[in-house]
């Protein structure tokens, strides 16, 4: 079977343990030098950025949100995930489960520079990846694409190691040959994790789980397929795609091959865009305005980690609220100079938000930037003090 230690970063050929240098921290699979999607996710990202910059709270359950009102929780260490808190549980719920957690306030801007230091490193291993967020990115790790000459699982292994020693925090990394399954991948061992996920074994992994667990799959439609009398891939994998069509339309080509563990999508390393924006849908409709912040917080992050990528940079700033009746709004703001600095980006769109923050409710934000310019043209030093 061939086999790889994740420690010492050596292939063999079998055994569980590494014949070098003694590990039992070994991945083997019959595909795994053949596979050359990646996925990388760093664990619990914001809560291992604030335990590594503060080693007494190494052991201590972290939870990283706006604490009081009717915050929510942003993130939570693996050690207060013991003790039932989750992202996007309301934050006196998370208090409620695990009172001794520590809470810290977000820190975007540092998050947004600690992802930096990440990407760093994949752009040293590919020129081809695509950033989801900060915390996460697909990798194309193909042969002609890799800037290094080793196995693309190798490659991999080596990446987490090299992110676990350099920048401090760990990931878990999946392996594949499609976006799809190398996601589903890094999702099965966290944290520190490294999954593999092959062609061969891929419709049959997939047939027990719930139809919400494949891609472009969310809760409305989900819902839809319960009431069809499809709640399981297994279900879908025994309908024709005429079928399936006939009951979905074009979205059914999807759904077939995404039962099968089909996936076309290609790794988009980015193109030139006119504007850059994120948005969030509610899971319930928010009026109090520290939560509404804290959203905002993060879309900007997201926002300025994409301008980064892209070595771009922005001059306008808007705001975009749908209320609960539906309703949609938008707000903007032209800054004096262009920015790509995420604590640019929320200071400019919090006064958008809090006067239309008046108690009403809402279902969904976004953040963006429009007017976009070149990377080197943002942020004049001599405004930040040098």
């Amino acid at each position: 079977m061939p086999s790889l230690c994740r420690d010492c970063c050596k292939p063999f050929k079998s055994g569980d343990d590494c014949p070098r240098c003694g590990s039992a921290r070994v991945i083997a699979h019959p595909e795994l030098f053949d596979l050359t999607v990646a996925h990388m996710d760093c664990d619990a990202f914001y809560a291992s950025v604030e335990k590594r910059d503060n080693p007494a709270l190494a052991d201590r359950p972290v939870i990283v949100g706006h604490p009081g009102g009717r915050g929510v929780v942003t993130t939570a260490c693996y050690v207060a995930r013991r003790f039932g808190p989750r992202s996007a549980m309301p934050m006196f719920k998370a208090l409620e489960l695990c009172p001794q957690a520590v809470v810290i306030p977000p820190d975007i801007a540092r998050y947004a520079r600690v992802s930096s230091d990440i990407r760093a490193l994949l752009a040293k291993a590919t020129p081809v990846f695509e950033p989801l967020s900060l915390d996460e990115a697909y990798m194309d790790l193909s042969p002609g694409v890799r800037l290094v000459e080793r196995p693309a699982a190798v490659l991999l292994a080596r990446l987490a190691r090299a992110v676990e020693r350099r920048v401090g925090i760990t990931v878990s990394v999946g392996l594949s040959c499609n976006k799809f399954l190398a996601k589903l991948a890094s999702d099965r061992d966290k944290p520190r994790g490294y999954s593999v996920i092959g062609r061969a074994e891929a419709a049959a992994l997939l047939a027990p789980m719930p139809v919400s667990a494949l891609f472009g799959v969310g809760a409305a439609t989900a819902r839809r397929m319960h009431e069809a009398g499809f709640t399981s891939v297994a279900d879908l994998q025994q309908v024709a795609e005429a079928d399936l069509v006939a009951r979905f339309g074009r979205f059914g080509h999807h759904l077939f091959r995404m039962a099968r563990g089909e996936d076309s999508r290609p790794i988009d390393p980015g193109r030139p865009a006119r504007s850059v924006s994120r948005e969030t849908t509610f899971a319930r409709d928010v009026r109090d305005p520290a939560a509404l912040r804290q959203a905002l917080e993060l879309l900007a992050a997201k926002v300025a980690a994409r301008l980064e990528r892209d070595d771009l940079a922005g001059h306008t700033v808007v705001l975009k609220l749908k209320c609960a009746d539906f309703r949609i709004l938008t707000r903007n703001h032209r800054l004096p100079v262009p920015t790509r600095r995420a604590e640019v980006i929320a200071r400019a769109a919090w006064p958008l938000l809090e006067r239309e923050a008046d108690g009403r409710s809402f279902r969904l934000i976004g953040v963006g930037l429009g007017d976009l310019c070149a990377g080197f043209e943002a942020d004049p030093p001599d405004l930040f003090g040098g």
